[in-house]
Formats: structure tokens, sequence, C-alpha cells
């Protein structure tokens, strides 16, 4: 990226503070009977006050028209290209989750799911299954599956469907197939080698589904099988602390995006479940840190559950409790989101994401709303997400002159 070819001569380290608002998955389509989308159907003045007082756009995570995982999506946020850095989810729930991952281990996320008894997958996420529930069944496959072929497995609990899994031993490697169909009613699919490196790999994860399925299959729970995938080992990637000379913490409740933050060297603050405790952490650290990532995540899992309703719901519930950031110093605010999880398409998508900069150093425009359609007029125009970082370095004056 050709910020890194000069970012080392310009970037300066001050007391100013930064706040990056992930609202996951934040954009959306249109709803067939009222034309709206969730943005625009949700009451929230206070996002809109935030996108009347400063500089709007939207935002491409990776390219235009590529549908971005999670991953990608964070990973551009905070200034790394996210096509030359790739980062299995796998290695993000582990971290997320307190798991070391050492070389040569390999890091995978897990899905239960719901199978029928021709292995048709009828449900990805197993109904959504309680975590307590999860810890139960993780507990089962650990007393029972704990090595195959001289893989030693360990399984740990990440959230309500959500497992994750490292296998530690002799000739691993990550290029296997994943075993998703993708989508509801279609099979479950075997592990395929990619590479001649991948093939016993393969053949140690086919057997681990099979001993899980017949583990499974007379347990009263809707998890009936795993589905893995974001096979991954431990990247090299430069810190946050050496790239941008920032003191940075994540405030998240969700695992993974705990664990991209450890990946790029932030403390991630012990928090509560809901955005009220989220903000409150926030305050309470504020003094500590000069880089904050804010993410709030129940606006992804509603868009994936096709639930237009409850996603507007919950917009409006964020907007009365980000008010509390009106408040706080910071030179520079971001919000926006890694990606769009449309609920009309239940799952992420390739639209361009809202995007408002707040500082006292940037051009105020005649954007009125934080929507979709509102943003596109914005100054900002259409940009890449992984030129968020940099704006928000420039914003809080962290970036010299670049030349004579």
């Amino acid at each position: 990226m050709e910020y890194e070819k000069i970012l080392p001569e310009i970037i300066q380290e001050n007391d100013k503070k930064i706040l990056l608002v992930v609202l996951d998955g934040i954009g959306g389509l249109p709803h067939p009977i009222t034309g709206k989308t969730e943005l625009e159907t949700a009451r929230i003045p206070n996002l809109d006050y935030f996108a009347k007082i400063g500089s709007c756009g939207l935002i491409i995570p990776v390219l235009p028209g590529i549908t971005p995982g999670s991953g990608p999506g964070h990973i551009a946020l905070f200034g790394y290209d996210p096509i030359e850095i790739q980062i299995g989810r796998g290695i993000l729930e582990c971290l997320g989750i307190g798991l070391e991952v050492k070389k040569g281990e390999i890091a995978i996320r897990g899905n239960f799911a719901t199978i029928d008894e021709n292995k048709i997958v009828t449900d990805r996420r197993a109904g959504r299954i309680p975590t307590e529930e999860n810890e139960k069944i993780v507990n089962l496959i650990s007393e029972n599956i704990r090595e195959i072929k001289g893989i030693k497995i360990k399984i740990k609990t990440v959230k309500e469907h959500r497992c994750a899994i490292i296998l530690s031993g002799e000739n691993l490697s990550i290029d296997v197939s994943e075993n998703d169909p993708g989508k509801e009613g279609k099979p479950l699919k075997n592990f395929v080698p990619l590479s001649e490196k991948g093939k016993f790999t393969a053949e140690v994860l086919n057997e681990f589904e099979e001993r899980v399925i017949n583990l499974l299959k007379n347990v009263d729970t809707k998890a009936k099988c795993i589905l893995l995938r974001g096979f991954s080992t431990y990247p090299e990637i430069k810190t946050f602390k050496e790239k941008y000379k920032l003191n940075a913490c994540c405030i998240a409740t969700y695992p993974m995006y705990k664990g991209i933050s450890k990946l790029v060297g932030m403390d991630v603050i012990d928090c509560g479940e809901t955005v009220e405790e989220e903000i409150m952490a926030l305050q309470k650290v504020y003094n500590d840190y000069n880089f904050f990532f804010l993410h709030i995540k129940k606006t992804d899992s509603l868009g994936e559950d096709g639930n237009f309703e409850g996603k507007v719901k919950f917009i409006e519930e964020i907007d009365k409790k980000i008010e509390l950031i009106k408040s706080m110093e910071f030179e520079a605010i971001a919000i926006t989101g890694d990606h769009s999880t449309p609920s009309k398409l239940k799952g992420h998508s390739w639209h361009p994401v809202p995007f408002v900069l707040v500082s006292p150093n940037t051009i105020p425009d005649d954007v009125q709303r934080f929507t979709e359609k509102e943003c596109s007029k914005g100054i900002l125009g259409n940009m890449y997400s992984k030129n968020v970082m940099y704006l928000l370095l420039a914003c809080s004056l962290k970036l010299g002159k670049f030349g004579a």
C-alpha cells in the first residue's frame, strides 16, 4: 500500500484522542414495502447530529462488488490492505477467547449447525443455541475426541452457536476447503485438500466431523454437526504502536473482534454485553489511551437473521446510548460499519457503508442524516475503508508534511 512507503517519516505522536465506532453490518437495502433501508426507517437524532456536523461519504470495504468477511472488513478499517494481509477467521476467534495459537498450529472457526438424516443443513446456526448449551456440547466433544491420526484437537466455546478449534501436530496445512454449504437446504460438504499439502489435514477434519455427528446424534440439542471455516495460522503484522505510534484499546462484546484487536496490538477492555456498558467502559478508560475502537455487534446479527424491524429497533437503541459520546473530547471521531448486512439478503453484502468523520479539522458538508443515500452526497465521496485510519490520523494532527 502506498501509505507504507511514506508513513514512517511523517507519523508523529501527540496526546490527541481518536475514536472509531464500528456499527457492524450497519448498511442495508430498501424494504420491499416502504422503500426505506433500516437506517432510513430508524429514528436516529444523535447519529444524524454527527452527520450534520461532520464530513460524510461512503466506504468500500475491499473492492467494488466484493462482499467482505468481518476479518477483511476490520483489517481495512485499521489501515491495512485487506488483500495483501489476509487473516483467517479462525485465528481471530481463538485469540478473542484467550486461546494461545503457536507457530505451526491451525486455528479454525466453528459453527454448530443442524442437519437432517441425509446430512442436509437445515439451520447453519443451530437456532443460535445458548452459550451454556454450547459449553456442554464442547465438553462432550473434548472428552471423546482428543486426538485423530496423531493430531491433538482442542475445542472451546466462543458464544451462542460458535466455537473455536486448534489443531496441533505435524504435517498440518490450511490448504483445505470449508465444509459449510453457505445456505440452508444444501448438503454438508466434505473437506477437500486444495493442494497436496492439505491432503492429511482434510483426512483429519473429515474424520473429526463424522465422529462429532455420531456423538451428537442422540443428544437433545439442535447442534448436530460443526461447520468449519477460517483455517489460519498466526500472521506477521505490524502493531498499532509500531505502525502509528498509538496507544490503542478495543471495547467489544464479541470474541472475534477482540481477537483482531489483539492481533494489531490493542489492549482489550473488559465490558458487559450492552451498548450502554460498552460506552461506560469507554468513559472509564478514557484517560489511559489515545485510540479507542468501539465495536457494536448486534446490528450484524439481526441483519443476518433477516430481522428488519429488529435491526431498526436496535439502531434506535444504539442512537440513544451514543449520545453520551457527545460530551467526551476526541480530536477525531469516525462512525461507520465494517460492511453492510441488509436484512433483505440475510448476510454480508458488497454495498458501500455510510461513514461520518467528525473533527474540528474537517469541512462539514450538507448531509442531514446518517443514511446510505444521504452519506453518498457527502464531501468525502466514495473511498476505500483502508483510507479511514489515515484520515483519522490526519485530523488528529498525527501526520506531518510529506516532502519538502
